[in-house]
C-alpha cells in the first residue's frame, strides 16, 4: 500500500529467504506453524493508519458507554455464565476489511469485534522475524502508542500477572501443544514465561485450583490467560476428564473473562453506528428481511473461524433457521486487492490488538494482526493452496 516499499519488496523477494524465515522460527521454538505465513509483511501508509486507530478510538467509546453491559446481558448463554466477571474486557480485538470509499480513499470497515484475546506473542514474534530475514525499513514499527519491544511486553506481563508471581498465572486451553495457535503460546512461554496448561490439568480442592509444573510442583493458580472458546469445549466435555466447571464459583481471577466472548462479539454489531460500521441486523429484529440479500452476509453469532458464515444467503437459508436471535444479516465489505504480488493482488484484513487495564478509563491499542487473502473469503480454508496469503503483520511509521 506504500507503492516503492511494495515495489522494492517484491523485486528483492527470493522464495529461499522465506523459507529460511519458517524454518529458523521452527528452529527456535520446536514447532512449525500450521497455518500459512504469508511471504509478505504489508506497509500500512499514514492515511490509513491514521483511520484505523481513529475506528477503533470511536468503537472502544461505545463499548465503554453505560448502556452497553445492558444490551449485552442478552449475549450471554444459559449454561455457559462464568462467576466472578470482570468490570470490562481485558482483551478486545477488532477485524477490519480494508475498502475504498466513494473519493477512492482507504478505509476500514469492520467485520467482526471481539473480547477475546488473540495471537499477542506470535504477532510481535512474527514482524521480528520479517526484519531479521527482509528488508523493513528502520523508522517503521508494527507498535502503536510508542511501544518498543521491551515496553510491550512490559505491558502483557502487567496484564497477565498483576501482583501474582508468574508460576500463579496459566495459559488455560483445550490440549494447547495440539491447537493451531500453539505457536502463539510457544512464545509466551519463552517470551515471558507464561505455563500452558490442559482443562484437564487443573485439581479442584473447594474454590481453588492447582496444576502441577514443569518441575513437579503444585502450584495454586491464581489467575487464568483463558483461551478456551466455549463452542471447541462444549462438544468434547463427555471426553475430557475434567475436575472443574468453568461455571463454579472459583477463588481465580480470570484475565479475559469468559463471559466477554459473549457480551463482544457479532451480538455486538448492530450496537455500533459509525462510518467504519456497516449495516448490521440482529436477525430476530428485523420485520422483513432485506430484498437485496445479495448484498448481505447471513453470520452465527458465536462461530469461530468463519464457520457456518453463509456469503450469499438466501430467503431458504433464512427460513430454515429456528433462533433468528442467533444470527446477524451484515451489510457485504467490499474488500479491494489492493496488495500487488508475484501473480495475482491481495486482499487485507487488519485485526488491532487492544488491552483494557484493570483501572484503566480506557483500552490500549498494542499491535496489529493482518490476513491476506485471494478467495472471496478472508479464512485459512477459503485460500487453502494459494501463496502471498494467510497470517501477516502491518508495518507503518510511528
Amino acid at each position: 500500500m506504500i507503492p516503492h516499499l511494495r515495489q522494492q519488496y517484491n523485486q528483492n523477494f527470493r522464495q529461499e529467504q522465506y523459507e529460511a524465515m519458517l524454518d529458523w522460527i521452527e528452529a527456535n521454538y520446536a514447532h512449525r506453524p500450521p497455518f500459512h505465513v504469508a511471504e509478505t509483511p504489508v506497509f500500512i501508509p499514514p492515511g490509513l493508519k491514521n483511520r484505523l486507530v481513529e475506528a477503533c478510538t470511536e468503537l472502544t467509546e461505545m463499548l465503554a458507554q453505560p448502556n452497553f453491559k445492558s444490551y449485552s446481558e442478552a449475549a450471554l448463554q444459559p449454561g455457559q455464565i462464568v462467576p466472578n466477571e470482570t468490570v470490562h474486557p481485558t482483551f478486545l480485538v477488532i477485524d477490519f476489511g480494508i475498502c475504498r470509499d466513494e473519493q477512492g480513499e482507504l478505509i476500514p470497515q469492520l467485520i467482526e469485534i471481539q473480547g477475546f484475546p488473540s495471537l499477542f506473542f506470535w504477532q510481535n514474534m512474527v514482524a521480528g522475524a520479517y526484519r531479521r530475514f527482509f528488508d523493513i525499513p528502520d523508522n517503521y514499527t508494527h507498535l502503536f502508542g510508542g511501544l518498543d519491544e521491551t515496553a510491550y511486553l512490559d505491558t502483557l506481563k502487567r496484564v497477565l500477572y498483576a501482583d501474582s508471581e508468574p508460576e500463579s498465572t496459566i495459559l488455560l486451553e483445550i490440549e494447547p501443544e495440539k491447537q493451531a495457535t500453539a505457536i502463539d503460546f510457544l512464545v509466551a512461554k519463552r517470551d515471558i514465561g507464561l505455563p500452558m496448561v490442559c482443562v484437564t490439568q487443573l485439581q479442584k480442592e473447594g474454590r481453588n485450583l492447582y496444576y502441577t509444573n514443569e518441575q513437579g510442583r503444585r502450584i495454586k493458580v491464581e489467575r487464568i490467560y483463558n483461551r478456551v472458546i466455549f463452542d471447541e469445549l462444549l462438544p468434547r466435555m463427555a471426553d475430557l476428564p475434567m475436575q472443574f466447571s468453568f461455571t463454579d464459583d472459583l477463588d481465580v481471577h480470570w484475565v479475559g473473562h469468559p463471559n466477554w466472548f459473549f457480551r463482544i462479539s457479532k451480538h455486538t454489531l448492530p450496537f455500533l453506528r459509525n462510518r467504519y460500521v456497516p449495516e448490521t441486523h440482529l436477525l430476530s429484529t428485523l420485520d422483513a428481511v432485506p430484498t437485496d440479500l445479495d448484498n448481505y452476509v447471513l453470520k452465527p453469532l458465536f462461530s469461530f473461524a468463519g464457520m457456518g458464515v453463509i456469503m450469499h444467503p438466501t430467503q431458504a437459508d433464512i427460513d430454515k433457521i429456528s433462533d433468528r436471535s442467533n444470527f446477524i444479516l451484515q451489510k457485504k465489505v467490499q474488500y479491494v486487492p489492493i496488495i500487488p504480488t508475484l501473480d495475482d493482488p491481495a486482499k487485507v484484513e487488519v485485526r488491532m490488538l487492544l488491552v483494557w487495564e484493570d483501572g484503566a478509563p480506557r483500552p490500549q491499542l498494542l499491535t496489529n494482526l493482518i490476513r491476506l487473502a485471494k478467495a472471496e473469503m478472508i479464512g485459512v480454508r477459503a485460500n487453502k493452496g494459494r501463496t502471498w496469503v494467510g497470517g501477516s503483520v502491518g508495518f507503518f511509521e510511528p
